[in-house]
């Protein structure tokens, strides 16, 4: 009988250990399946949607999106291009909604203030994301600079994913044709202009002037104070003081926006309504000798035969001239957040950690001519031949920011702070003030908004 009982405890241990490791087998294909589920499966598919601007959109739609699906082949990733004027309006709008309809919003660099105090983004070092992030994702990597642009009030809401820097590009052939050598990183502003005299000359002997030296941002917008900034900066002005109160309605301010206004003299007819696109246009079709412009159009300027007449060994590309201080530089980073109220956070996640890693920021590098912003990448062999000399001048305006804090003000009222500069900065430009009235009334402006 004892036996009999001890044999039927024995059957029954037996059946008890099969039926869970069946269960065991069973659950197994479950978890992996719900593991599996944030990244979508190829029956099921997981959709994120990203708000970004129109101007490169549909570029990253087509380009790196394809890349990204090697990787998460079951990553169903939406880009929606907004106009630049109706993009942060729209983000936050998006935000507030108790149903968001992006998961990921590519922001500018002074937006992050605006839309961190809305409670619109992430917290990419937070608990939640740092369960998801990757072992050899090196936040000690990236540049401190771009990095910055990212942050506000010690968190991280934000990655690089389209770095940009104001920085000089400049034509070797109209600099040999004048007989000057070309500027090199250390040239001052005397020495600029003293070389831009020779500069603006007479090409085809007609007895016109068809050349000229510099073209940049002059028209009132918002991105015109950013050359002022980048001159004040160099002469070791800062807009704010450390209480954060307008500093830049000095000697320095002044005698900066007076360099920012002399370059007008060198510039083509009609320069005071140029900015972005018409600096870019004279430069491109080698009318003028120095543009002061965004680093990303240097694919489009010296390398792509379909927009520019110009070949990389013609074009030239260094940080500003050298003020008193330091040379010269502004930081403009594209930067990407994770929608707060996401419901796809692991797929959000996937995809800024692959655009963001070394080899996402090679192949949008290399494919759509974005700027990277980690050490390793700079310093690293590039994609193609002609970053070289780009990756190397990137990496020092990098240094060069991150010194003399070359961005624009940091706070959820930036907008409103860039808008009475672009205003008093043009009204100083086309000689309506003198340099010191204008710089006064912006302060005397801004000192309100920013309360």
């Amino acid at each position: 009988m004892k036996r009999k009982n001890i044999g039927k405890m024995t059957r029954r241990r037996d059946l008890l250990a099969g039926m869970a490791g069946s269960l065991v087998m069973a659950a197994m294909p479950l978890v992996s399946a719900q593991a599996q589920e944030g990244l979508g499966t190829s029956d099921n598919p997981t959709e994120i949607r990203i708000i970004a601007n129109e101007a490169f959109a549909n570029t990253w739609q087509t380009l790196l999106v394809p890349e990204f699906n090697k990787a998460f082949p079951n990553v169903r990733v939406v880009f929606d291009g907004v106009p630049y004027t109706e993009l942060l309006a729209k983000m936050m709008l998006d935000s507030t909604s108790p149903d968001p309809e992006y998961d990921v919003l590519l922001v500018d660099d002074p937006w992050v203030p605006q839309l961190a105090e809305i409670g619109a983004l992430m917290d990419l070092k937070g608990d939640k994301v740092a369960a998801l992030t990757e072992e050899g994702y090196d936040w000690d990597d990236f540049n401190a600079a771009p990095l910055a642009a990212g942050e506000w009030n010690g968190v991280q809401y934000a990655v690089p994913v389209r770095s940009n820097m104001l920085l000089r590009f400049y034509n070797r052939t109209l600099y040999k044709e004048a007989g000057l050598p070309e500027p090199t990183p250390a040239q001052t502003w005397n020495e600029f202009f003293a070389d831009a005299g020779k500069l603006v000359r007479d090409s085809s002997g007609d007895g016109k002037d068809d050349r000229w030296a510099i073209d940049t941002y002059f028209v009132r917008e918002s991105l015109t104070p950013t050359i002022w900034q980048s001159i004040l900066n160099a002469n070791g002005g800062s807009l704010l003081d450390d209480a954060g109160a307008p500093a830049f309605a000095n000697d320095t301010g002044v005698a900066s926006l007076e360099i920012h206004k002399r370059l007008l003299d060198y510039a083509p007819p009609g320069a005071l309504g140029h900015g972005f696109s018409e600096s870019l246009q004279a430069f491109r079709q080698g009318l003028v000798a120095n543009m002061f412009n965004w680093g990303s159009v240097y694919k489009s300027t010296a390398v792509d035969p379909k927009s520019t007449t110009l070949t990389v060994d013609e074009v030239g590309i260094q940080v500003l001239p050298v003020g008193s201080a330091q040379a010269g530089t502004h930081r403009g980073i594209w930067i990407a957040g994770i929608s707060s109220k996401t419901k796809k956070l692991e797929a959000s996640w996937a995809f800024l950690q692959w655009l963001t890693s070394k080899q996402g920021e090679s192949v949008n590098a290399s494919l759509v001519g974005s700027f990277p912003a980690r050490k390793s990448t700079l310093n690293g062999e590039p994609a193609e031949p002609w970053l070289g000399p780009v990756y190397e001048t990137l990496q020092q305006a990098y240094e060069v920011a991150a010194k003399g804090k070359m961005w624009r003000i940091r706070s959820p009222k930036s907008d409103a702070a860039q808008q009475i500069l672009a205003d008093e900065v043009a009204r100083g430009l086309a000689g309506q003030v003198s340099a010191k009235e204008a710089l006064d009334t912006a302060a005397t402006k801004i000192e309100k908004a920013l309360k």
